[in-house]
């Protein structure tokens, strides 16, 4: 597994527990730790991800199996 795919599996955890907190108790983690929903830093931490996101897709459709044999 490269570097960016364990990258973004941990923003894409992050991600989901961040969502999970908001669905469970109102309570969102990244807003309350970076200033708000519609401060710059929180807007960068949504934006990279769902970058990440996107990039575990990609991880769905690759051939692990060429992975191992190296």
């Amino acid at each position: 597994m490269m570097v960016i795919d364990r990258i973004a599996l941990i923003l894409a955890i992050i991600g989901g527990l961040n969502w999970g907190s908001i669905g469970l108790f109102r309570f969102d983690l990244v807003a309350a730790i970076f200033g708000g929903q519609t401060a710059t830093l929180s807007r960068v931490i949504y934006t990279l991800v769902g970058i990440a996101a996107i990039w575990c897709i990609s991880l769905l459709f690759r051939d692990h199996r060429a992975d191992e044999s190296n």
